[in-house]
């Protein structure tokens, strides 16, 4: 009698002391966490929810996350409780001791509860390799079937526990209630506090989703217990079974494609035979099939606890049947191999994109310049005393464009400059720009090539004039585009503007004499300045022809010439 009395206060001063109680002022938000929170406009309905559970897309998809924070310097998981009050009755001070009381390596440990409003959470061990959901749908991973019975025969032990304890069932097994920690040992977690169960969603499509793992029995009841049945979690286990087996999803049927609705309703209807996933195994796993049916049979009573069920997976799997630390160094091995697999096919995949952002970089920028950059070096300014740099622009180009759509406009320049980049690839130069239809390119910098600069700008010029020829607008096929070409040799000086969008520009007066070089030549001509005469004239070979003085803005009158073409060259202006 004394013993009994001693028992009594005993437990009533554990109900008293709380020893659960987390107050939401210990909770320190993790880095984790902040990263997620400013993801948030990417989250929408798959948002960060419940402490692992699931959370379906509005294309239907599962996605599993959790809520993360520090409590007493230990990243542990957060599972946020949609009621507005826990009353901290007597049942429910006994849920809390029971979780309290919970030890075993398959079942995430129970660190406290928060039933302050509005913060009501739960607050659990944290196991960072994510879900059991996460793992079978992520085609990135591989599992061979040690690995497989492994994780099967965990969930089987805390199930073994939870239903020779006092919390008796889980009530909502579903794989993604199992999660992996650091070590790959599965945990089962959201099991008891049946008060601090979310009411059901009122969404169609989540609340059918959810009940993808429910037995047929409880899915009959208007309202059924909140903890389950023994059979319903052996019902939910064979569910997740055939998860494991086939990795083809949740509730996979072969040949159909139903909504969580429409199997929900075939479930429970009852049909005969009784509707559930495909069996579509190989033939060395038939009795992991039979299994299977038995935990999911029609009858609540037929399905087998979790005892015999354990016994029936040591027979399947006795190849496999290594201590634990055996069976943990294979799955750390396993892991390890998997994990160079994909840091190599990340790494390939990182290189290519690098490749690509080069190739672009160097599209924009001359090379030596992006060199410069990809090291980290400032890009000075520079001074060159001799480039040629070549203005064209394309003659009656506005009223062209009055009478096109833009669509038209842009699909011309874009073929225009397609043409035009492709034959100045045969050069030493360097496409500076284009605006509308005006394109400026240069030869002599960033790398000076002495006075070639002028001859290979003009051999450029008559290759272009030469291409615009048989050059055929797409909508306007008849007609011919006439480009008008100006050119002009003399110092500059050259720099990259700008950090979002650099761009490798050129000031001078140079520039300004090229740019009125085009505007003042004609069409199909290839106009020149006298300083870019003097350099053709060393190297010879050029048909050159005065046009004479040419009034110029800026700059008075102006002695310039035509470039007519090359002796004993095909390509003519």
């Amino acid at each position: 009698m004394q013993v009994s009395c001693s028992r009594k206060m005993q437990l009533e001063k554990e109900l008293a002391s709380e020893l659960w109680r987390v107050r939401w002022e210990d909770l320190q938000a993790s880095s984790l966490e902040r990263h997620l929170r400013s993801a948030g406009s990417r989250l929408t309905l798959s948002g960060r929810g419940s402490n692992y559970g699931s959370l379906i897309t509005t294309e239907g998809q599962f996605q599993v996350f959790a809520k993360t924070a520090y409590y007493k310097g230990n990243l542990v998981a957060v599972k946020h409780v949609n009621r507005k009050r826990i009353e901290l009755t007597r049942k429910v001070l006994f849920e809390l001791k029971h979780m309290r009381d919970v030890q075993n390596e398959h079942l995430t440990r129970f660190v406290g509860a928060c039933t302050d409003p509005p913060n009501i959470c739960i607050i659990t061990e944290y196991c960072p390799r994510g879900s059991l959901q996460d793992i079978l749908e992520n085609d990135s991973i591989t599992l061979d079937w040690m690995f497989r019975y492994s994780l099967t025969n965990d969930i089987v032990k805390g199930m073994l526990f939870l239903h020779n304890g006092a919390i008796c069932s889980h009530g909502n097994l579903k794989s993604s209630n199992c999660v992996v920690d650091s070590r790959f040992v599965l945990k089962i977690t959201d099991y008891g506090l049946e008060s601090f169960r979310d009411p059901e969603p009122e969404q169609g499509h989540i609340l059918y989703a959810k009940k993808l793992w429910t037995a047929p029995e409880l899915l009959r009841m208007a309202s059924p217990p909140t903890r389950g049945s023994q059979a319903g979690d052996v019902y939910s286990f064979g569910i997740i079974l055939q998860e494991i087996a086939l990795r083809s999803g949740v509730f996979h049927v072969e040949g159909l494609d139903l909504s969580p609705k429409e199997i929900i309703e075939r479930v429970t209807r009852g049909e005969q035979p009784p509707f559930r996933p495909s069996l579509a195994l190989q033939s060395h796993l038939e009795g992991l099939g039979h299994l299977m049916q038995r935990c999911w049979a029609e009858d609540p009573q037929e399905r087998p606890p979790f005892q015999q069920i354990r016994l029936m997976l040591r027979k399947f799997n006795r190849e496999n049947s290594s201590n634990i630390l055996d069976n943990l160094l294979s799955r750390m091995e396993q892991y390890a191999n998997n994990l160079e697999e994909l840091v190599e096919e990340r790494t390939q995949a990182y290189l290519e994109e690098k490749r690509k952002a080069e190739a672009l970089l160097y599209q924009i920028l001359p090379h030596s310049v992006a060199e410069q950059l990809k090291r980290g070096e400032t890009v000075q300014a520079e001074a060159f005393d001799s480039v040629t740099i070549y203005f064209s622009d394309i003659v009656g180009f506005t009223a062209l464009s009055a009478e096109s759509t833009p669509m038209q406009v842009v699909t011309l320049l874009n073929d225009l400059y397609t043409c035009f980049d492709a034959v100045i690839d045969n050069f030493d130069v360097y496409k500076v720009e284009t605006i509308g239809d005006a394109y400026m390119v240069v030869s002599g910098l960033p790398v000076r090539n002495g006075r070639l600069h002028a001859r290979e700008v003009a051999r450029m010029a008559l290759a272009l004039l030469d291409a615009v020829s048989s050059f055929r607008i797409r909508h306007r096929p008849q007609e011919q585009l006439r480009l008008r070409i100006g050119i002009h040799t003399g110092p500059v000086c050259a720099g990259v503007v700008g950090l979002k969008m650099p761009r490798y520009c050129l000031f001078g007066d140079t520039v300004n004499t090229a740019s009125r070089m085009e505007s003042n030549g004609e069409a199909l001509k290839i106009h020149l300045s006298s300083e870019t005469k003097a350099v053709l004239e060393e190297f010879g070979g050029f048909e050159l022809e005065l046009r004479g003085d040419v009034e110029m803005k800026g700059k008075g009158k102006v002695r310039t010439y035509w470039l007519l073409g090359e002796r004993g060259n095909s390509t003519r202006g």
